[in-house]
């Protein structure tokens, strides 16, 4: 089984997975009818917030459109499902383009905007909140690029660190505490490396060696028996992959197995979705292996709630609208002002991914839940926690 190896290749100049960009600017569709119970705050201006949300529509670069339209509508989602808080919404269309995203960002400061939710990639979200810096507004960006954060600028986007943090403590409770691992010689594959060794540092988890692979299907192919001489010889029982389906996944977890490197033996470990799409499950190194996903009782509900409503699935960006919206408007619901402090309280928020916070240097901690591929199908091991009250991540 081969998939799209190249289409990774588009990509890898990105840290926000799966996206592209474009061009102009408007505001529009000023939504003030979405539903908020009545407010408990005694007149406190916190029971109604403003959001602005800043969607790369009109962009030109494929499937744009669809993505910007499925977070528009998750966003409109959470917003109805509020209790004790109203939240207005205005779409600005940021044409995936950064100048852009920065005038709209300076427009919705002047049109009232409490804080901003987008926009969709590294570039456009921190040219927004450069330019909503001077007027104290606070942007949630859909990114997952932890290099833009800090400041006023927060970050959805699960994070390469979140996810290995959550398998680090896993692989390492089970005593699967010595890991290879094997990554591409790009900018994203040494970001990736780099949070599975921080992750592995706090935890019982040893790092016993590293895989490099150039990246082209030669190159990762001609890597292949050094990598697993790499991982017999260093004594691993345990190894780190963290090309997605889309990129060298597919032939990792195909020629692996037939250089020796048994999955009965090694425990391969994802620091991706390997559900996505479905047909990775069934490839061999894969079997028995364990990656971590958003909460999948929290994910199944928006998903039903999101098709019931607009008839038809979510993209899988979606979410983080909802969650993005979500947090803002339980702040509202108790009366709090969308800052910085409110914006990191230890507690967290619900989402449509399950609990998350975000944390004081503009980045993220996402409770997860650990997979394993049984039969070819993802069987779950170890829930996602409900709460941060034990530091659930």
């Amino acid at each position: 089984m081969m998939f799209n190896f190249f289409a990774a290749a588009r990509k890898s100049k990105r840290i926000v997975l799966g996206l592209g960009l474009g061009l102009s600017l408007a505001a529009c569709d000023v939504d003030l009818s979405q539903i908020g119970g009545p407010s408990s705050n005694n007149g406190n201006s916190g029971d109604t917030v403003n959001v602005a949300l800043l969607l790369p529509y009109g962009s030109g670069a494929a499937g744009d459109e669809a993505i910007a339209n499925s977070l528009e509508n998750a966003a409109r989602l959470a917003a109805s499902d509020l209790k004790g808080a109203t939240v207005n919404i205005t779409v600005y269309r940021t044409a995936g383009n950064a100048g852009t995203a920065a005038n709209v960002a300076d427009q919705a400061a002047v049109d009232g905007a409490d804080v901003i939710i987008g926009p969709l990639r590294s570039d456009t979200s921190n040219a927004a909140a450069v330019a909503a810096s001077d007027d104290g507004l606070n942007v949630l960006s859909f990114s997952n690029n932890p290099s833009i954060a800090g400041g006023n600028l927060f970050i959805l986007g699960n994070t390469f660190d979140n996810i290995a943090r959550r398998l680090m403590q896993y692989s390492g409770a089970q005593g699967r505490n010595r890991v290879v691992v094997v990554y591409p010689r790009t900018t994203v594959g040494q970001i990736a490396k780099s949070a599975i060794t921080r992750a592995a540092a706090s935890t019982s988890v040893q790092i016993v060696g590293e895989g490099a692979f150039d990246f082209s299907q030669e190159g990762v192919t001609a890597a292949i028996p050094a990598i697993a001489s790499t991982i017999k010889s260093s004594g691993a029982n345990g190894v780190m992959l963290t090309s997605d389906s889309t990129g060298a996944l597919p032939i990792l977890a195909q020629l692996l197995p037939e250089q020796g490197v048994s999955p009965a033996i090694t425990k391969y470990l994802g620091l991706t979705r390997w559900d996505i799409p479905p047909q990775t499950l069934a490839l061999p190194g894969l079997q028995g292996g364990w990656f971590a996903l958003p909460d999948p009782a929290a994910n199944g509900q928006f998903k039903d709630r999101y098709q019931a409503t607009y008839g038809t699935a979510p993209h899988p960006l979606a979410a983080l609208a909802y969650d993005g919206v979500a947090a803002v408007g339980s702040l509202a619901s108790n009366g709090k002002a969308v800052n910085q402090a409110s914006l990191t309280q230890s507690s967290g928020f619900a989402g449509a991914n399950g609990v998350f916070r975000f944390l004081s240097g503009g980045t993220n901690q996402r409770a997860l839940a650990v997979a394993q591929v049984t039969n070819s199908q993802v069987q779950i091991i170890d829930p996602a926690p409900k709460s941060f009250r034990r530091g659930g991540s």
